[in-house]
């Protein structure tokens, strides 16, 4: 062999890949990903060597120091399963900038919503793109109040689910809803039911240092400066802990107050 190629030959630089991967998972929300790539240990190229998007390898550039992954161009619909892997040279890693992309978003629509008698609240939903928890919620005491909560089955199609609620005296609101990662909460339409049970009582009995109330019931206590300090349900509340002081009583469906003395 020519002296010379064998002396050419011994400086062609020889890349060695190993088997180094971030994956990614979550479901398509019409967003893209962007990476910052760093140089390969060696000095030589960069750290990102391939990209798969559901197993297939992409056309994307990944020898420059930022590169976006183009899922737009996958044929995609919003909430499909996504799965990429970046491989990646020993010694260096790449960052997605924006991993929470693939994150789910609150897009449920709400078919039918309804509370029973016994307190069964019924809701149907289409159109999830990814499972998120339903907040349930009751209107009471002047405001919304969280009262369950359950996982959203995250599927198109329509999706049913029930909750278990406390009824009040009265008339009974609820919803549910749910919060995506821009904190931006979707609500369902609401549902009422006018439950005709008579309103509950309380008693403040200062020698026990307990507040009792008629029935069972969900209750909040608040201190004169706006501070909840006990809250719980049941029909006994232990108040041995709270000083002496003006207190706000939610219970029911009534907001009141006592005094501890």
């Amino acid at each position: 062999m020519n002296k010379f190629l064998v002396f050419a030959l011994s400086f062609i630089p020889v890349a060695v890949f190993s088997n180094n991967a971030l994956v990614i998972e979550g479901k398509y929300q019409n967003k893209n990903l962007y990476v910052q790539n760093s140089f390969a240990s060696s000095g030589v190229g960069f750290c990102v060597f391939e990209v798969r998007v559901n197993g297939e390898v992409t056309t994307d550039e990944v020898n420059s120091s930022a590169f976006e992954i183009d899922l737009a161009q996958r044929n995609l619909k919003p909430g499909d399963n996504v799965s990429i892997t970046i491989k990646h040279k020993d010694g260096c890693a790449p960052k997605v900038l924006n991993p929470d992309a693939l994150k789910p978003i609150p897009t449920f629509e709400t078919v039918d919503i309804n509370v029973t008698a016994e307190g069964l609240l019924n809701w149907k939903t289409k159109g999830e793109q990814g499972s998120l928890p339903y907040i349930v919620e009751q209107y009471k005491w002047n405001k919304w109040v969280t009262v369950g909560e359950v996982q959203g089955k995250g599927t198109a199609n329509e999706n049913e689910y029930t909750f278990n609620v406390a009824l009040i005296s009265g008339e009974n609101k609820f919803r549910v809803k749910q919060v995506g990662l821009n904190k931006k909460p979707r609500y369902s339409s609401e549902t009422s039911f006018k439950n005709n049970r008579k309103a509950l009582e309380f008693n403040y009995d200062k020698s026990k240092q307990q507040i009792s109330f008629t029935d069972e019931t969900a209750y909040e206590i608040y201190d004169r400066y706006g501070n909840l300090v006990k809250k719980g349900f049941g029909k006994n509340v232990d108040i041995t802990n709270l000083d002496k002081s003006l207190y706000y009583l939610n219970f029911d469906n009534q907001t009141t107050e006592f005094t501890k003395k």
